[in-house]
């Protein structure tokens, strides 16, 4: 009896382990309907940042003292690419240092990217810009180049000053804001001091 009963117990155990093998088959074809490009893509690290950073204040210094400061409340850096970059997807607030650490220019944008191998900082969306002197410069493109020293625009432009209203298509600037010329000007509004609205 005892030997029946072993044989139809292993008869049960070799049943059981087809039907286990036939179900992961039909798991595994039904799985295989990705390409082998879409499973790639899905994998693939460089459409992943090397690394993300929320809520993030950083200053960069210059011989012991403070050059820039970045506030944004997301960053993301692409390190895995052949182009590495580092992007700002909820905006940035970069404050630019004189040589006695006083706050020389600020510049606010929605969005922002960083091009790493060309040293050079694009802003858009909504870029207000502000100097020592409380000039107020709007744009929806504005690009920092580190290399030249150079802030620039082409598209169009409105710079508030405490005397005028220039508007125009264009721009090319220090990077303190300070000296600055407008390609094509559009417009001249002259401020009315005793206006109060």
């Amino acid at each position: 009896m005892k030997h029946r009963f072993f044989k139809h117990n292993l008869t049960i155990k070799t049943a059981g382990s087809i039907i286990l093998l036939l179900a992961v088959i039909v798991l595994i074809s039904a799985c295989q309907s990705n390409t082998t490009e879409e499973i790639q893509a899905a994998v693939d690290e460089e459409n992943f940042p090397s690394l993300s950073v929320q809520d993030l204040e950083t200053a960069v210094t210059d011989s012991g003292k403070t050059a820039y400061r970045f506030i944004t409340p997301e960053m993301n850096q692409y390190d895995n690419l052949e182009k590495p970059y580092t992007e700002f997807p909820k905006g940035l607030h970069l404050i630019i240092y004189n040589d006695n650490e006083e706050i020389d220019a600020q510049i606010k944008s929605q969005y922002a990217i960083y091009h790493e191998s060309q040293n050079l900082w694009e802003l858009q969306n909504n870029v207000e810009a502000v100097n020592f002197k409380n000039e107020v410069i709007n744009t929806e493109q504005l690009f920092w180049d580190s290399n030249k020293h150079i802030i620039y625009s082409d598209e169009f432009i409105k710079i508030t000053t405490e005397q005028e209203i220039l508007t125009g298509y264009g721009f090319e600037s220090d990077e303190r804001l300070e000296n600055y010329t407008i390609k094509r000007i559009s417009g001249i509004l002259t401020v009315d001091e005793n206006n109060t609205n």
